[in-house]
């Protein structure tokens, strides 16, 4: 089962993820889309990867921009769930504004 991280692996893993921050037990990222469809678009996509993982962000949708949070409810915290799905979602984020 995974572990809760560290403040100094959050703070390693923060290196490889520039755009999150970390919030308390959660990493943070909020994303301005070009519009409401793209945003909902992203919010789709992550929706399907989350599933297809059993881990899931919180999302918060306003109007064209999209706050993700990610931590481990259970783990009350930081794990590296939380950091792989970041980078899955950094990777949908460029996909869709490339």
């Amino acid at each position: 089962m995974t572990e809760l991280l560290t403040d100094n692996q959050v703070s390693e893993a923060l290196q490889h993820l520039p755009e999150w921050t970390q919030s308390g037990v959660k990493l943070t990222r909020t994303v301005e889309f070009g519009n409401f469809p793209q945003a909902i678009q992203a919010v789709n996509r992550i929706a399907e990867i989350a599933e297809s993982e059993n881990h899931h962000p919180d999302m918060d949708i306003r109007w064209r921009t999209v706050t993700f949070y990610c931590t481990t409810h259970s783990k009350g915290g930081i794990t590296t769930n939380d950091t792989s799905l970041a980078q899955e979602i950094d990777n949908v984020v460029e996909q869709l504004r490339s």
